[in-house]
Parts: C-alpha cells; sequence; structure tokens
C-alpha cells in the first residue's frame, strides 16, 4: 500500500471523522514536506474558488500571493525542522490567492502528524474578510471621530479664550478678596498657636504645683520633724538619734537641690539658654566615678554592678550632659528597683560610637504608658506611688538630643527595663587610643 493510499485510508476508514473533515466550515489541508497538497476538505477548495478535488497534488506556494513565496518557503522549512502547533504570521496580516487572482486576508493554525513515519503538515484556514472590513470600518469612524474631536477642541478652545478674559476680570476681584481671607487666616492660626501656648502653660503650672506642693511637702514635714526631735536629743547618750535625723534632713535637702535643678535645667533647655561645651574624657574612669557617687544611694542590698569590653576608650562630649544622663538613668534604676537587686551598668565602644546599657530588676513600665515615657512630667501608672517629679526622662531624651546621640529602651512589668543609649565619637583614629 503507498502512501498516499495510507492517509487517504486514515480518513475513510472512520466515517465520524471523515464527516467532520467533509462538514468543517474552516478550511484543512493536509501537505507533505516539499509542501505537495496530499489532500484538502471541501472548505478549503471553496475557500480559495477551487473545484472538487482540483488542489490536491498543488503546491501550497500557489495558494500565496507572488511576493510572498520565498519567504514562505524558508518558513515551511523551518516548521519541518521543528513541528510544533502554532499559529502562523503572529503579528502581522497573512494573505491568501483564489484560483481567480484575488488577495483575501486569511489566519491559519499550523500542526503536523506522521504516517507510516512520513511527517504531515496539517493547516487549519479561516477568511477573516469580515473581521478585516469591520476593523476597517471601525479605523474610518474613529477618523471621523478624531474629525469631530478636533472640531470640538477648536471650539472648546475658543471658549476657553472668551473665558479666560472673564476669568482675568473675576481675578481681580477675587485677588484682594484672597488676601483678606489669609490675612484672616494667619490672624486665626496666630491666635490658635497662642491659645494653644497658652493651654500647655498653664497645664504646665497646675502640673508643676502639684508636683511642687507634693514633692516639697513630704521632705519639709520629714526636715521640720527631724529638727523639732534632735533639739530634744540633747544628752550625749543620744548623740547617735541625733546624727540620723541630721542625716535625714541631709537628704531630704538634697533631695529638694534635686528637683530644683530639675525645672532650673528644664527651664534652660527650653529657652534655649544651654551650649554643649565638648571635651575629651576617658570614659570608662568617668563612669566608674558616676557609680561611686550613687552607690550611697542605694538600698540595702542593692550593688551597681559594670561590664566595659575595653580598659579605656577616649570620648569627645560634654561631660556635664553626660553626667547628667547617667545620674538620671542609674538613680531611676535605684529608685524603682526593690532591696537586694543589682543595678547593670554596661559598655561596649567602636572606634565611631559608644552604647551605654543601664539595665534593672525593678517594676517596670506599663506598655500602654511608654509612648509618652520621655514627655515632661509624666509618671507611669506603677510608679505614682514612688516619689518623683516625672522630669528626669524628659531631660536625658534632651541631653541626649543636643548630643546627637539616641536612646530606646525595653521594659516588662515585673521583670525591670533596660535603657540603651548610643553616641557618636567624633576623635579621629589617632586621636582615639581605646585599649582592648
Amino acid at each position: 500500500m503507498g502512501r498516499k493510499d495510507s492517509y487517504k485510508k486514515l480518513f475513510e476508514s472512520d466515517d465520524a471523522f471523515k464527516a467532520i473533515y467533509k462538514s468543517a466550515t474552516e478550511g484543512i489541508l493536509l501537505a507533505n514536506q516539499k509542501g505537495v497538497i496530499a489532500d484538502a476538505n471541501p472548505a478549503s477548495h471553496s475557500l480559495f474558488g477551487y473545484g472538487s478535488n482540483e488542489l490536491i497534488g498543488k503546491s501550497v506556494e500557489s495558494l500565496i500571493p507572488t511576493n510572498l513565496r520565498t519567504n514562505h518557503i524558508k518558513m515551511r522549512g523551518a516548521f519541518h525542522k521543528n513541528p510544533t502547533p502554532r499559529v502562523m504570521g503572529a503579528g502581522r496580516d497573512l494573505v491568501g490567492l483564489r484560483k481567480n487572482g484575488t488577495e483575501f486576508p486569511i489566519e491559519v493554525s499550523l500542526s503536523h502528524f506522521e504516517i507510516e513515519g512520513v511527517m504531515f503538515a496539517i493547516a487549519f484556514v479561516i477568511d477573516i474578510s469580515v473581521r478585516k472590513n469591520a476593523e476597517l470600518e471601525l479605523k474610518n469612524s474613529e477618523e471621523k471621530l478624531i474629525v469631530y474631536a478636533t472640531e470640538l477642541e477648536r471650539r472648546v478652545q475658543n471658549r476657553t479664550e472668551q473665558l479666560a478674559e472673564s476669568v482675568q476680570n473675576l481675578e481681580k476681584i477675587n485677588n484682594e478678596l484672597e488676601r483678606e481671607i489669609k490675612e484672616r487666616k494667619r490672624a486665626e492660626k496666630e491666635a490658635l498657636v497662642a491659645l494653644e501656648k497658652e493651654k500647655e502653660l498653664n497645664e504646665m503650672k497646675s502640673r508643676f504645683v502639684s508636683l511642687a506642693s507634693h514633692e516639697f511637702r513630704t521632705p519639709l514635714s520629714t526636715i521640720l520633724s527631724s529638727a523639732s526631735l534632735i533639739g530634744k536629743y540633747d544628752k550625749e547618750e543620744m548623740n547617735e538619734k541625733r546624727i540620723k535625723h541630721i542625716n535625714r534632713i541631709k537628704d531630704n535637702v538634697s533631695e529638694m537641690t534635686g528637683i530644683l535643678n530639675d525645672f532650673l535645667s528644664l527651664d534652660k533647655l527650653e529657652a534655649g539658654q544651654v551650649e554643649s561645651r565638648h571635651e575629651k574624657i576617658e570614659l570608662i574612669s568617668f563612669i566608674k566615678e558616676i557609680i561611686a557617687e550613687l552607690k550611697t544611694i542605694t538600698r540595702r542590698g542593692q550593688i551597681i554592678t559594670n561590664s566595659f569590653n575595653v580598659r579605656t576608650y577616649e570620648l569627645f562630649i560634654d561631660k556635664s550632659f553626660l553626667k547628667n544622663i547617667l545620674n538620671n538613668l542609674i538613680s531611676n534604676a535605684i529608685k524603682y528597683s526593690p532591696e537586694g537587686d543589682p543595678i547593670e551598668v554596661s559598655v561596649v565602644t567602636s572606634k565611631s560610637s559608644v552604647t551605654i546599657e543601664v539595665k534593672d530588676y525593678g517594676i517596670g513600665i506599663p506598655e500602654e504608658d511608654q509612648i509618652h515615657l520621655f514627655k515632661r512630667f509624666f509618671r507611669a501608672h506603677n510608679s505614682i506611688h514612688i516619689q518623683g517629679t516625672g522630669l528626669g526622662l524628659n531631660l536625658v531624651k534632651r541631653y541626649i538630643d543636643l548630643l546627637g546621640g539616641s536612646i530606646s529602651f525595653k521594659s516588662e512589668v515585673g521583670k525591670g527595663s533596660t535603657f540603651m543609649i548610643k553616641l557618636l565619637n567624633n576623635l579621629t583614629d589617632d586621636e582615639n587610643n581605646t585599649t582592648n
């Protein structure tokens, strides 16, 4: 049996397949590797204007305009080298050639199959003349729409020019009105700012009076009580009790002095009267001195431990600012920690910066209060029973900002708090004689 008889048998052996093939509305062409049409359904003959079975044996290129045939031969060869289903002409228009020489737009999909080791290409061809005509009509409509839009735009432009003249006249009137409105808004804004400042000042005065009356009343009462008792301890054997009350007076006077210093510092900072005076200091010994001073106010059983990653470290900084910062943080750790708990001070240095941590195991800061922690006069809800003004951390933040550093913290109620300060070191490598 010959190859031609083989593929004919393929189509003639299955009545259902044969019916579909012959009744399909799109053209179906079968061609061998040389481009010779081996079979074509009735729709193909009708599509290209040929009589029944007239296409069989013709070259596929005979259905393509002459100027496109050379390129099609190349494309046909490429398809047989890599026979995968595809749509022909992606991105460009395809044209078919009828028997009478007329051309018409088509769409072609390719596939392939093999019979007894011989590959055949199968092409599905659709006449898309109706679609192309519709596209052409749409394009013509678009062109008409563009013409209409251009005319409309011209009319709008003329109308706009007329309106522009009217607008200019209105602008002259509105300019004066806008000036008056701006002036009124500016005055209203200034009044609101002044009102807010006055409101804030009144709130500050109220908090100050409340804090001052509370914070001063307690130590003053203690001073008065101790002063009265000292007069009664006039005998030699009462000397120990007398010294005890003298120390109580000293401690309370010192506490009041600290409160007044906080208020004075805040006043100077807000007035912009504080300027930094940087100098070179040896940080490790500086911190050790501060810790030694603050050991005198620790509670029973409390110890202040220290951890340094270097033995010496030179830092260019305003030491009064740094002392105020460390005094506040370590004092707070002592104040808000129970007896017997340690306070840990650690330092980690590098050539360009230093990080100082102050950690305690005290009452901690409630999560809902943490966002307000650095505001002036603010005190956490769980610290109201402990003496304080709510100014310490506000001052710390202000001094750190003046030094160009940063402060952060982490805290959990009942487990304590850790405050972390990061400061830049502006000393050069030659100036910084850090010893590891």
